[in-house]
Parts: structure tokens; C-alpha cells; sequence
């Protein structure tokens, strides 16, 4: 009966091998495997649950160390929640001054650009039909802070303060920020302008991909010349001590703002660029005006030292994805379905702590999401996350491999198989033959059990009769 059953087994696993109607699956554990793999910034802020014990402390309601390169944020506090920006709100307006003006434009002062500001707030004191450049106006704007020159910028670009506000909301939205909301263009302390130290620097970024933000913003000292009502020249000083001081002077600073408010305090928003790579720093709500800056170096350091940043060479990970295309058409022998499309999509960069960089890594592929039906001929796609494991055990995604599963009859092929009569019998052939030679096992099986049997039962009836 043993060697029936074993039979019968092998039977229908063979049977189940040419005829396939089965899912090959592994841990079915994402319902949607695009939902079920985490993005970039997601895997990357496990930094802020996993860094370095030696990192600065910084004094704030909220802040953010964020690596641009890479979409990572090596440190921070409060980074989404919403605060009131200040005067680095003066960021989106200089923005988007940059990127829909001449510099050498000019502005005609209206009463509406500098009426309304609050006495107590910084101005160049333009006044109406005074003839300004953008340039100056941006000058004044990123080294004194000065609200008229924002209004300026805002009513040369849209008409009115109002219809201004609503380009920086959708300027910030395709920026990527998402708790940020500007009802002025300023920072008026009585509006409620709205948004967090992750969407700064969001802002911050962008600003410093222009290389005249940075070249304005880290200028000492501008001077304005005479317009068509003031002959005498106007001296612009940078207010910001990362320039204006040798104290809190640091040679890798790359443009930025400050800004203060009496129901939120001081705020700071700075980027550093160190052999090309360029940290976003932003703090809001700080308690002392100095300490902002000592504490924004700290980070700066920190970020520079105890993190680095990786690009990702498709290169490297080119015989991985070959593989893991061979070994997905292995598992689909004997079956109708093949992969028909694959790509591989990488991020460019990688950070994590320099002390695990130097530990070494491996890459792979999780296949655990890839369920493949092989009794369906509709096309099946995935998205495989390709991974960096480190040799301390943590792991990051740093991209996914597109996957397609189709039938075979849809597969493009330089040298494609005729399809004929006889390859169609083929198959059929030889699950005949092997079903044959199977059953020429189980006879011969029963033929020799058989046997075995007569000749027990011939050894019992003789015993028998020898002991009669």
C-alpha cells in the first residue's frame, strides 16, 4: 500500500507539473504592492530613530537637517508641524522673483507696496513712483529683510498682494510642501502665514538652485544706486551674522534667511554646500538670537561628519537584476508565462551614518510581495523594492525592478519559435510517455509485490505442515 501511495503522489505532482493550475507565491503580505513599499524619504527618516548618540542639541520649537541630494533628513524635531515661518517667509516671494523676472527689470512704487506695513518692521523706504530694479529690491529683501521690497516683487508679479499669495500656495504645493499655507508675502506677524521646518527647507532648496540667491544672499554689503527721486546712494548690509561676523562666520554657508516673532520666537533658515554636497539647516522657535546660529553650525557639522551620501551606480546593481529576471522565468518552467517587460527604477543617492557605510553592504531583492497566478493568461504586473542591506543589519530601499508577467504567445523575440503541429503535440507527447513509464512502474510494483506475496504464503502453508 506504501508503494501505491507513493505512486499515486508522484503521479499527481508530475500531472500538476505539465498541466499547471497553481499560484506560486511567497507571504502574501501587501494587498497593493505599490501601498506596500515605502518611499525614499520614509526609509530614510529611520535616521531619526537610528543616528548617532554624539548629535547636537538644538534649542527650538521645531527643526530639520536636511540632505538635498538624497530627499533625507539626517536630523531633527517637530519637522512637520505647523509654526509661523516670519520673515523667512520672504523665501517663497524672493523665489518666485527669481524665476518670473528679469533681475534687471524694474518696479514703479505704488502706494499699495509699502502702505500697511507695520511701523516696527524693516523697509528700504521706497516711495510712490520711485523707479527700482528687481535686483535691488532682492537685495533688500535677503540682507535687511525689508517688507516693502517683497511688496514690490509681489505686485510686479501678479497685480495685487492677494493674487500673489495664492502663486506662492501653489509654488509651495509643487515644491512638495504640505503644511504650508501663506496669506502674506512677508511675514506679517498679524497673518496667518503657516508652515513647518520640513517645508522650509523644501523652499530653501529650491532657492539655492539659483546661483544668484546665493550670490545675493551671501553678499556683505550692497550698494543701491540713485533712482529717478533720491540721487544719493542706499547701503544695503547683510543683517545675517553668518556674514556679517567673524563669530558665527562659517566658510560653507550658502544662503539663507532669519526671522523673528514675538508669538513664536527666532527662526533661522540656512544652506551650507561642502564639496558639493548641500545641507538645508532650519530651526523655528528658537529661544535666543545667537544661539541660533551656534546651534545651525552644530548641525552643519554634524550632518557633514556623522552622515554621508552615496550615489547609486545602476551598474552595480545590473547582475542582480539579471538574476532575479532568470530566476522568476526558472520558477515559470513548464508554464504558458515568461516576463515579458522589466525595468529598474534606482534613487541616485544614499545616506545613512558614515560608521555603517564603513561596515560594508550587499544588494538585493524582497520577492516576499510577488504572487504570480500561472492558471491566468492576463498580464501581471509588480514593483519588486530593490534593496542595501548593511553588514549591521539595517536595510534601505533604493529602488524597484518593474516586473511584467505575461503569456508567452505575447513575448517580442529576435529568434521566435514557429509555433506547429508537431510543437504543439510535443508537450502532449511526452506527459504521455512519462505517465506510461509511471505506469509501467506501478505494474511492475504490483507484479513483484505479488510475488512476494505467494512466496510468504507459500513458506507459511509449509511451516504449517512440518509442524503437523
Amino acid at each position: 500500500m506504501k508503494r501505491v501511495m507513493s505512486f499515486l503522489l508522484s503521479l499527481i505532482l508530475t500531472t500538476a507539473f505539465f498541466f499547471p493550475n497553481v499560484v506560486l507565491a511567497v507571504n502574501d503580505d501587501l494587498d497593493d504592492p505599490e501601498d506596500g513599499l515605502v518611499s525614499q524619504n520614509e526609509a530614510y527618516n529611520d535616521l531619526l530613530t537610528d543616528a548617532p548618540a554624539d548629535l547636537p542639541s538644538v534649542t527650538g520649537t521645531s527643526y530639520i537637517l536636511y540632505d538635498t541630494e538624497s530627499d533625507t533628513i539626517l536630523m531633527g524635531k517637530n519637522t512637520d508641524a505647523q509654526i509661523q515661518p516670519a520673515a523667512i517667509t520672504k523665501l517663497m516671494t524672493v523665489l518666485l522673483a527669481i524665476e518670473n523676472l528679469d533681475l534687471e527689470d524694474t518696479v514703479t512704487v505704488t502706494q499699495p507696496m509699502y502702505i500697511g506695513i507695520p511701523e516696527n518692521y524693516y523697509t528700504l523706504g521706497v516711495t510712490e513712483g520711485e523707479i527700482v530694479t528687481v535686483r535691488d529690491l532682492i537685495y533688500a529683501a535677503l540682507l535687511e529683510s525689508d517688507s516693502d521690497a517683497c511688496l514690490c516683487l509681489a505686485i510686479k508679479i501678479s497685480g495685487a498682494e492677494s493674487l500673489f499669495t495664492g502663486l506662492m500656495n501653489t509654488r509651495a504645493s509643487e515644491l512638495g510642501c504640505t503644511n504650508t499655507f501663506f496669506t502674506n508675502c512677508y511675514g506679517n506677524d498679524d497673518m496667518s502665514n503657516l508652515s513647518t521646518a520640513h517645508d522650509m527647507a523644501l523652499i530653501l532648496d529650491a532657492c539655492t538652485d539659483h546661483q544668484d540667491f546665493v550670490d545675493i544672499s551671501t553678499t556683505f554689503q550692497h550698494t543701491m544706486p540713485g533712482t529717478n527721486l533720491y540721487s544719493d546712494s542706499r547701503i544695503i548690509s547683510n543683517a545675517n551674522r553668518f556674514i556679517s561676523t567673524q563669530e558665527y562666520s562659517y566658510d560653507y554657508y550658502a544662503g539663507g534667511l532669519t526671522g523673528y516673532s514675538e508669538g513664536v520666537g527666532y527662526s533661522i533658515a540656512a544652506a551650507a554646500n561642502k564639496n558639493g554636497r548641500k545641507l538645508i539647516g532650519i530651526i523655528l522657535g528658537a529661544t535666543d538670537s545667537l544661539m541660533r546660529y551656534s546651534d545651525m553650525i552644530d548641525m552643519f557639522e554634524s550632518g557633514y561628519s556623522s552622515f554621508s551620501t552615496l550615489p547609486i551606480d545602476q551598474g552595480e546593481f545590473m547582475p542582480l537584476y539579471n538574476d532575479t529576471i532568470e530566476q522568476i522565468n526558472s520558477a515559470l518552467l513548464g508554464t504558458e508565462l515568461a516576463v515579458m517587460e522589466s525595468s529598474m527604477d534606482l534613487s541616485p543617492y544614499l545616506t545613512t551614518t558614515t560608521a555603517r557605510i564603513s561596515l560594508g553592504s550587499t544588494n538585493t531583492v524582497d520577492l516576499s510581495s510577488v504572487i504570480i497566478d500561472t492558471s491566468s493568461m492576463e498580464n501581471q504586473d509588480f514593483r519588486i523594492p530593490v534593496l542595501r542591506v548593511f553588514n549591521d543589519g539595517k536595510t534601505y530601499i533604493v529602488g524597484v525592478l518593474n516586473i511584467q508577467v505575461g503569456q508567452k504567445d505575447n513575448l517580442v523575440s529576435i529568434n521566435p519559435e514557429k509555433r506547429t503541429i508537431w510543437s504543439a503535440l510535443k508537450k502532449a507527447l511526452v506527459t504521455i510517455i512519462v505517465l506510461l513509464v509511471l505506469l509501467i512502474i506501478l505494474v511492475y510494483s504490483l507484479i513483484i509485490f505479488r510475488r512476494k506475496a505467494r512466496r510468504r504464503a507459500s513458506r507459511e502453508f509449509n511451516n504449517k505442515n512440518k509442524m503437523l
